[in-house]
């Protein structure tokens, strides 16, 4: 039933825009996050009423929901932490986004068995207390906008309750092709489809994504039906990202990274959480075969690598931050010298410090398996000093954008990556801060304000 004065304008993801966390006096102290999320619901202004619906995901988050401590415009799920675990853990990120991003090593996964399927039902509960939440809140004829994989569920589970609404949904990861979309039960993949068909609207990053969503309804649902699908490939905030980049932190971690580095050298910098997909193995890998074909940028180069820990409640993610550190260990050992340290790597994650590995950075390296978007490919020539050179994956969707001024690879493709590395960083000075000028402006051309704004007209089929 609609409230008589619910939101005119609400978003539903699984992370809201702010965390709590308890004190040792047992008081509660509260985290406000950033994004484009944020940005746009900034953007639309304070009279549209506007909410957001995000789960509590941590301990302090749960102790706020049972408080009624609460940010303004934000209304948090408390939804059982054992059910957020099998939804989140066991379907989302184990299932769904391996699915997406063509992650399975099919000789012995997926197990489609009886535990997947008690791990499927608490998936279904999570998506219905989402939409339960958005069908009390919203105001007759309100827009939601539905937020990513965690939640494919909630557009038609939605529909069925408060069919006035005008309902979006977007998709922040690839969609899979139909040949391995079918990796998924019959019956689930239906419902999964089924449930992101219950929006009037669809978003994703891509051209490449939506065609892949579409040929899967063709295949599964026998169509798109009413939906209408469209594409916004988000962008950087330039003015963010320059302001930020050049506060006292960042120019303290500049120095701390050029003792590091050591004069005169060249920088190669990647930033990406370990995740399975981002293949920063491969990338380390590529790097020591330029080492190897190219003895000359011994001591001249150093690869400055940021993977910070993600995930790592599942063993695979474990697994596979220990490989990055072994591999990136190997390589020291087996190429550095008492004044030079080839792979710089970090796996603390720190925010400062990574603005100041793009602004010295002479090359980007960006090689994902597969990936969304990538914001770390559009943010680097934004806020590099001097203009870097971008090696970037063509599988990543950011080389829709970006490709014609990036150097692309095969991220599968180890001899070509290095080779890739060489041409960027012997590309000339001047070639270089001129392809960065348009890299930087491709990158920018959908800011996420102005990202979600566009997404927000679209459902309520207003001219942009």
């Amino acid at each position: 039933m609609a409230s008589t004065d619910g939101a005119e304008v609400l978003v539903a993801s699984n992370r809201g825009p702010v965390s709590y966390q308890v004190r040792e006096d047992g008081s509660l102290t509260a985290r406000r996050g950033g994004g484009g999320l944020v940005s746009g619901l900034s953007a639309i202004g304070p009279e549209t009423g506007a909410l957001w619906v995000c789960s509590a995901l941590s301990d302090g988050d749960r102790e706020a929901v049972r408080r009624g401590v609460g940010e303004p415009g934000v209304r948090m799920l408390d939804i059982p932490a054992d059910v957020h675990a099998d939804a989140y853990n066991g379907i989302a990120n184990s299932v769904l986004w391996f699915v997406h991003h063509l992650l399975y090593q099919t000789p012995l996964e997926p197990v489609f068995d009886a535990e997947f399927r008690r791990q499927w039902a608490s998936y279904e509960a999570y998506n219905r207390a989402f939409a339960e939440a958005l069908a009390e809140e919203a105001a007759e004829g309100a827009a939601v906008v539905v937020q990513d994989y965690h939640l494919a569920l909630v557009p038609g589970m939605l529909r069925a309750l408060r069919p006035d609404l005008r309902i979006g949904h977007f998709s922040h990861t690839p969609w899979a092709p139909p040949e391995y979309f079918r990796i998924l039960p019959d019956d689930i993949a239906r419902q999964l489809l089924a449930g992101m068909l219950g929006a009037d609207r669809l978003g994703f990053l891509t051209q490449r994504w939506a065609r892949a969503f579409r040929a899967c309804c063709e295949e599964f649902a026998g169509g798109l039906g009413t939906t209408r699908v469209g594409v916004h490939g988000l962008g950087a905030d330039p003015d963010f990202l320059r302001g930020r980049a050049h506060e006292d932190d960042v120019a303290d971690r500049i120095a701390a990274l050029r003792e590091e580095i050591g004069a005169g050298r060249r920088t190669i910098v990647r930033v990406d959480r370990t995740e399975l997909s981002k293949n920063i193995v491969r990338g380390l890998l590529a790097y020591r075969q330029l080492l190897d074909d190219r003895p000359e940028w011994r001591e001249r180069v150093v690869h400055v690598a940021f993977a910070y820990p993600s995930r790592q409640d599942l063993a695979v993610y474990r697994d596979y931050t220990a490989e990055v550190q072994r591999v990136a260990s190997e390589i020291n050992e087996r190429y550095g010298t008492p004044g030079w340290t080839p792979v710089v790597l970090h796996v603390e994650d720190d925010f400062a410090r990574s603005l100041a590995a793009y602004r010295l950075a002479d090359v980007a390296l960006v090689n994902p398996i597969r990936d969304g978007m990538n914001l770390v490919a559009k943010e680097v020539p934004v806020v590099s000093d001097e203009g870097c050179a971008l090696v970037l994956s063509h599988e990543a969707g950011a080389y829709e954008e970006l490709g014609e001024d990036a150097i692309g690879v095969n991220p599968y493709d180890v001899v070509g990556t290095a080779r890739a590395l060489h041409a960027a960083l012997t590309m000339p000075a001047e070639e270089r801060a001129e392809r960065a000028k348009r890299l930087a402006a491709a990158a920018t051309a959908l800011p996420p304000a102005q990202w979600f704004l566009d997404q927000l007209q679209a459902l309520r089929g207003e001219p942009s």
